[in-house]
């Protein structure tokens, strides 16, 4: 399975390549749309790192009616925790080069705008291998029911990702073209 997900994986930021390059400014418009029903309800969107699709304006719009995190990684094979963030808050590098808050107030989202790689349409998304939202949102979902929200371009869909029984699955996907809603 480790082969596969790595080959799965090269082809996968191959794909989404082009995405990102044509990608125009309206790309969180549905996920701007999806949010607008959950408003003030605890959530996490992540600041986008390389070819990833920017959540960022749904973010911002979503953080004048409660609050918005991003992730923040302490440290290998654990869980993610979220830092507050609203579109004015100082940010520096973190880890894997994605930017966290400077100063890092910490709160649990009931809601995670997942990024990925790939997806499928049963709610089965392609990571980057390291494992922080599975786990993450297996500690969630142990506690309170947590929206999983896959974001991504519609071109990253593939026929089935390559699934391990330790994968968490998405609840929905949003694209720049559309929401596919698994529940």
């Amino acid at each position: 399975m480790a082969q596969a997900k790595a080959a799965a994986r090269k082809a996968a930021f191959a794909t989404r390549k082009p995405l990102f390059e044509a990608a125009n400014a309206a790309q969180a418009g549905y996920l701007s749309e999806v949010l607008a029903g959950y408003r003030g309800v605890p959530l996490s969107g992540f600041m986008p790192i390389r070819t990833e699709i920017d959540p960022t304006p749904a973010m911002a719009e979503a953080s004048a009616h409660g609050p918005v995190g991003v992730p923040v990684i302490e440290a290998a094979a654990s869980p993610l925790h979220f830092a507050r963030w609203s579109p004015d808050t100082p940010m520096v590098a973190g880890a894997f080069g994605a930017k966290i808050p400077a100063e890092c107030d910490f709160f649990e989202p009931e809601i995670l705008i997942v990024p990925l790689l790939s997806f499928d349409r049963r709610g089965g998304r392609l990571g980057y291998g390291g494992g922080f939202y599975d786990r993450t949102l297996e500690m969630l979902r142990a506690k309170r029911a947590t929206l999983a929200i896959g974001f991504a371009f519609a071109g990253q869909q593939v026929d089935a990702a390559p699934l391990e029984a330790t994968d968490q699955p998405l609840d929905m996907i949003v694209t720049e073209a559309g929401v596919i809603d698994i529940r």
